[in-house]
């Protein structure tokens, strides 16, 4: 038994090449010009950063432990951090902790009632709260001197297969040179952004179609941003091209339209990044909506991740974990899960994010032939390499 002495949330913050990583991770569509770090979409109405931004979480034992956490913050980490300061410290700073998993589950829940009766039950504060959840679990492994799948019951961990999120470029030639070095990597399922026009995306398909012929795989994410009176029509298109999911297809809060959509296409519905807890995304699971069940780690934590996860395999759904702008720690915690996670064979990759991670990893994750090695050692697997957060801004 160890007593939970410090935690500390760090923003991370670092520039990045726009030019370089349209179209990839954090920075699916081109952005408006402006005076500000965040900037419209030039495509629909959302903020992104021009820099990479997360959150990482540290929490030291008594005894000098240290285990490493990351909430997924692509926008403002400074507000899931003071979140970890002010509200997540106060519950669970200076507790005893053995490690076990179902502590863990019971620490997830101290944190998910601090502000419930105040509205808090999404967004920044569960955010916040998956960066502690996922330092917690990296801890316990390092105290059991387990990985972190050995404790959630897995027999063994190898590789997982990896698809190749977003393909950068400007113009549909740019993108299908883009797949082609991918292809070479390996990669043979991808994710294409709908950051244009949809006879631009379209045309994207039926490029890469040709190019890569029967053997490629083609999923659509909407970015959020069809127009419910024109939702169905595109999917339909996307119906006549085998398209394996379409990704985010309408505002999150609708669920109506997305039933409607759902039983109007044949192309399976993918949802998952933008609901944090099993209660936002159960009215999705009731007809069901979803096919493909994509949490975001970073987001929900492993804790709560899984249990989104068993729900969602209950109704049928796939199970494939979103993966963003993130370091290490959430990489790392969403291979764990995968490996664990039921109906889950496919884990999203983004290349550019992968080697801003790697920078500061002690010992780099890896990523082969298309496939993601699982991390063998203790917890998460994951080591950072000591940076000064205020040279990054």
């Amino acid at each position: 038994m160890v007593k939970l002495a410090s935690i500390q949330a760090i923003p991370f913050r670092q520039a990045r090449d726009q030019k370089e990583v349209v179209g990839t991770a954090g920075s699916p569509t081109a952005l408006e010009e402006g005076a500000f770090d965040y900037r419209w979409s030039a495509t629909y109405a959302t903020l992104y950063s021009t820099c990479f931004e997360t959150a990482l979480v540290k929490i030291t034992t008594d005894e000098g432990l240290v285990g490493w956490g990351e909430a997924q913050a692509p926008l403002a980490p400074e507000v899931a951090c003071t979140i970890v300061d002010r509200l997540l410290r106060p519950a669970i700073e200076g507790h005893t902790f053995s490690g076990e998993p179902a502590e863990i589950e019971y620490l997830w829940d101290r944190m998910y009632s601090a502000m419930r009766v105040r509205g808090q039950t999404g967004g920044f504060m569960l955010d916040a709260i998956s960066g502690v959840d996922l330092a917690l679990w990296d801890l316990a492994g390092k105290m059991t001197g387990q990985p972190v799948w050995k404790m959630l019951g897995a027999a063994s961990a190898g590789d997982l297969p990896a698809y190749g999120s977003g393909l950068g470029g400007e113009t549909t030639q740019a993108k299908v040179e883009h797949a082609g070095l991918l292809w070479q990597e390996g990669f043979r399922t991808f994710k294409l952004f709908h950051d244009r026009g949809e006879a631009d995306l379209l045309e994207l398909i039926d490029r890469l179609r040709e190019e890569f012929g029967s053997e490629i795989r083609i999923a659509v994410d909407a970015l959020w941003h069809l127009r419910s009176d024109g939702a169905i029509e595109f999917g339909r298109e996307l119906d006549r091209r085998d398209i394996l999911w379409l990704e985010a297809p309408l505002h999150p809060e609708d669920v109506d339209a997305h039933r409607e959509l759902a039983k109007a296409i044949s192309t399976p519905i993918a949802l998952g990044e933008s609901y944090r807890t099993r209660w936002e995304i159960e009215p999705f699971l009731k007809d069901p909506i979803l096919s493909w069940f994509q949490p975001d780690i970073g987001r929900c934590g492993i804790t709560e991740g899984l249990r989104m996860a068993r729900r969602a395999a209950e109704v049928g759904a796939q199970v494939v974990p979103h993966v963003s702008i993130a370091m290490g720690p959430q990489i790392a915690a969403a291979l764990h899960f995968a490996t664990v996670a039921p109906r889950c064979d496919l884990v999203e990759s983004n290349p550019k994010v992968f080697q801003v991670a790697n920078r500061f990893a002690v010992e780099p994750l890896t990523l082969h032939d298309a496939r993601y090695q699982v991390p063998q050692t203790a917890g998460l697997g994951v080591t950072l390499r000591p940076f000064d957060p205020a040279a990054l801004s």
